[in-house]
C-alpha cells in the first residue's frame, strides 16, 4: 500500500470512524504510538507507522499486509 492510498484510509477515518474501507480493517490502537506490534499465531511483527496530519490532527498510521489491516494512532 502506497502513502496516498495510507492518507486517504486517515482522512475518511478522521471524519467517521469506519471499521471497514475497501476489503481492509481499520483499527485505532492506543494514542502516540509509532510502532504497532502485531500479533499472529504467536508470533510478533512491527509495524512501523507514518505521520500524517489531517483537519489540523496528526495521526500515526501503519498498515500490515500479513493481516490486511490499517493500524491508527492519534498522535496528541
Amino acid at each position: 500500500m502506497n502513502s496516498d492510498q495510507l492518507f486517504k484510509i486517515v482522512e475518511k477515518y478522521s471524519r467517521q470512524i469506519d471499521a471497514d474501507f475497501e476489503g481492509l480493517a481499520v483499527i485505532r490502537i492506543p494514542d502516540r504510538k509509532t510502532v504497532y506490534i502485531e500479533q499472529i499465531d504467536g508470533m510478533g511483527r512491527a509495524i512501523m507507522m507514518t505521520e500524517y496530519k489531517v483537519n489540523g490532527f496528526i495521526y500515526w498510521a501503519g498498515y500490515s499486509s500479513r493481516s490486511q489491516t490499517v493500524f491508527i494512532s492519534l498522535a496528541a
